[in-house]
Order: structure tokens, then sequence, then C-alpha cells
């Protein structure tokens, strides 16, 4: 079997004496789009911010396309990688957050254009060129002379899902990227989204969008309290759930 893009042994996370994560154990398969559901505090975002090394698990392993997340295994023995190191391994891991984090000074193809160039080191005209291509594929070639104070939230959402995939990442994680914005904006975001899954982009998923958990997703995991409760097709889980912690959370968002 092939080995996944994200696996997850037992991956335990605190702040202080509040145990937020307490024993993770999950898979996220190659092109495999998964959505992680549940209610707030229950662990989610913590677990995504997880996989890229945002946070520090404190037990448990989390392992990315064959490496573990912030460490290197020497003589048997994990060791954790400087903050170089790890910048160097999230290259290769987008990110889209609730808020857009744009920078405000910059226009629409600056802002693409920023993280290959001072990161990846790549020419800007290679980059310039990829990233007019990727603000087409999301629908704002027209925009890219515009400054994100001059655009909608789900414009300002759809350049930043195009910044992170302008470093041609192998994994994008989306941390309930259309919580902030307006119920009418939330479409175009939810289409770009749905774009990249057909095209085989590995994505985890935290969100609210049932819709497009049950559509998109190949996977759904329920969350509470720092566990997975319940996962499986989306059929299973959304339209069948096993377990009462799940029935209840669904029968007040479905």
């Amino acid at each position: 079997m092939a080995e996944p893009m994200v696996k997850a042994v037992q991956v335990h996370k605190s702040f202080g004496r509040v145990k937020v994560l307490n024993g993770i154990d999950l898979e996220v398969a190659r092109r495999e789009v998964l959505c992680i559901v549940g209610p707030s505090g229950s662990g989610k975002s913590t677990f995504l911010r997880c996989i890229n090394h945002l946070e520090k698990i404190d037990a448990g392993q989390l392992v990315v396309d064959g490496d573990p997340v912030g460490y290197v295994r020497r003589g048997g023995k994990m060791h954790e990688l400087g903050e170089r190191a790890v910048a160097e391994q999230r290259k290769d891991i987008g990110m889209v957050f609730q808020r857009f984090n744009l920078f405000p000074h910059m226009t629409v193809l600056q802002n693409v254009m920023e993280a290959p160039v001072r990161v990846r080191k790549e020419s800007r005209a290679t980059v310039r060129d990829r990233a007019v291509e990727l603000l087409g594929k999301v629908g704002l070639a027209d925009r890219r002379d515009m400054y994100p104070a001059q655009l909608s939230g789900g414009q300002q959402q759809r350049v930043a899902i195009a910044r992170a995939l302008a470093m041609k990442p192998k994994l994008m994680l989306f941390d309930e990227p259309t919580s902030a914005l307006d119920p009418e904006l939330v479409g175009e975001v939810l289409d770009v989204m749905r774009s990249l899954a057909e095209e085989g982009m590995t994505m985890v998923v935290v969100t609210h969008e049932m819709g497009f958990a049950r559509e998109v997703g190949d996977t759904v995991v329920f969350m509470d309290g720092g566990v997975v409760v319940e996962s499986g097709a989306p059929s299973e889980v959304l339209s069948n759930p096993r377990h009462a912690r799940t029935k209840s959370f669904l029968s007040k968002v479905l």
C-alpha cells in the first residue's frame, strides 16, 4: 500500500493544564480530501496547526510524506529540528486560515508572488507567470493590480488560496476558510476548493460546511473533546452516524 500523506499516531497537545488533543490517530491518503467537523473547542484547528508544526505536539507522532513533522530520527532517537529546518518542511504544506492575512501594502499579484520569490528563491519572471495563471484559476485575473482593501472577503480568501498554491505544495490545509465570510461569498471559495479536489490535491479541511464535506470529502472525521469520535465516508458519518455524540452534533447543524 502507498504510504499516506499524513499519519497521526496518538497525538497529544495541551495548553497549560488544558488538554486539547487526547490521542489522535488518523491517516490521510495521497489525493484524499479529509474533512474534520465538530463543535468549537474540540481540537480541530489545533490538530491542523500541529500538522505543519505551528503548534508542537506533546506526545505521539505526526508524519507528512514520510517525514516526522518538526523532528528528525537519528540513531533511533527523535531530535527536534531548528526553526530553519522546520520552515523548510513548511514550504511543501500550504495553509489557508480563517482570516486572509494578506499584505495590505501589496497588490494581489505581489501577494501571490512574495513567498516563492523570497522563500524558494525562484526567479521573479517564472513566479509572475505562475501567479497570473493561479489568479486566473481562482477567477481573479482581472483583480491582480488591486490591493486587498479593494476586494470582498471572498475575493481575499481566493487570493489567499492562490498564494498558498504558488508554493507548489504537496498538501493543503484549510482552517475553516469560509467562517469569516458573509454567507453569499462562501460559495465562491468552496468552488475553488472543489476544483482543487478534482485535480487531486491532498487536502485536510476543518469546516462547518456540511454540504461541502458531504459532496467533496472522501473521508469525514468527527472530533470532540480532543479525540476522533467517528470517521468514515461522508454518507456514513453524516447520514448514518453510529455514535450518540455525533448524532447530537449533526442534529444541530444539519
